[in-house]
């Protein structure tokens, strides 16, 4: 018997957003579950598109949906549909690397044109990640992996009406600090060693920071994501946005 991911009550939140009806011709609507079953599994294990089982249907004709329907924004608005309700007395700001198989950096127009770049762990992407208090992903961010993390911090949390932020040592930066302290948010970010003041912050809150730890290594089980095989940045951030759909709908 096939294995699949997908609950009822999970197809049951992502099916008002998929393509097409039942009655349509063509690549009808009829198989949108097998159809999302089909990019989990190349997700789950990372294998390239060729190797899809038969039963999923012709490897080509899956992969050509698959980019049909991200630059619809379909996988976009699945995630925005699970994570309309969200829990933001505070949120946790962090990044993880990512690194990219060969596969993954032919795109037209080379790798300046993709969120990939040559760190000392080679060719490289981050994710850059914002997650709410319940541990669950809101938004994130790629780029290049030799870039710091505070580069995407502040289009990642404007818009985002949060109490507290918790971050790491990396995001001490006083732009940052003087941001959130004009929005009334709580700074929950140890101050680098080589200040001058100290700055105090709630060292019990920063505790629950491993939660953004959690969601990295919950994320990265999908070996598609857990090393970039994407050429372009639509379809990595597409295949994210699925498997945190999955995530979060748990």
């Amino acid at each position: 018997m096939d294995r699949y991911i997908l609950t009822d009550a999970q197809w049951a939140k992502m099916e008002p957003f998929c393509l097409g009806k039942v009655t349509d011709r063509g690549r009808s609507g009829k198989d949108n579950r097998l159809f999302l079953e089909a990019v989990l599994w190349i997700a789950r294990t990372g294998s390239p598109w060729r190797d899809l089982p038969a039963h999923f249907g012709k490897w080509n004709t899956v992969f050509k949906r698959y980019r049909d329907w991200v630059k619809a924004g379909v996988f976009e608005a699945i995630f925005a549909s699970v994570n309309e309700d969200v829990d933001l007395e505070y949120a946790m700001i962090d990044g993880t690397i990512v690194k990219v198989h060969r596969h993954g950096q032919g795109a037209k127009g080379g790798l300046s044109k993709q969120s990939i770049g040559k760190s000392r762990g080679g060719m490289t992407c981050k994710i850059l990640a914002l997650v709410d208090s319940l541990g669950n992903l809101i938004k994130f961010r790629l780029m290049p992996g030799q870039y710091h993390d505070l580069v995407e911090t502040k289009p990642l949390i404007e818009d985002v009406d949060f109490q507290a932020l918790l971050a790491d040592k990396a995001f001490d930066a006083d732009w940052l600090i003087q941001e959130l302290n004009e929005r009334k948010v709580k700074v929950v970010i140890p101050p680098k060693s080589n200040r001058k003041v100290m700055r105090a912050f709630d060292t019990i809150m920063y505790k629950w920071r491993h939660l953004i730890e959690n969601y990295f290594c919950k994320l990265k089980e999908f070996k598609r994501i857990a090393m970039r095989s994407c050429k372009t940045d639509t379809s990595f951030e597409a295949m994210i946005q699925l498997c945190a759909s999955l995530i979060n709908s748990r």
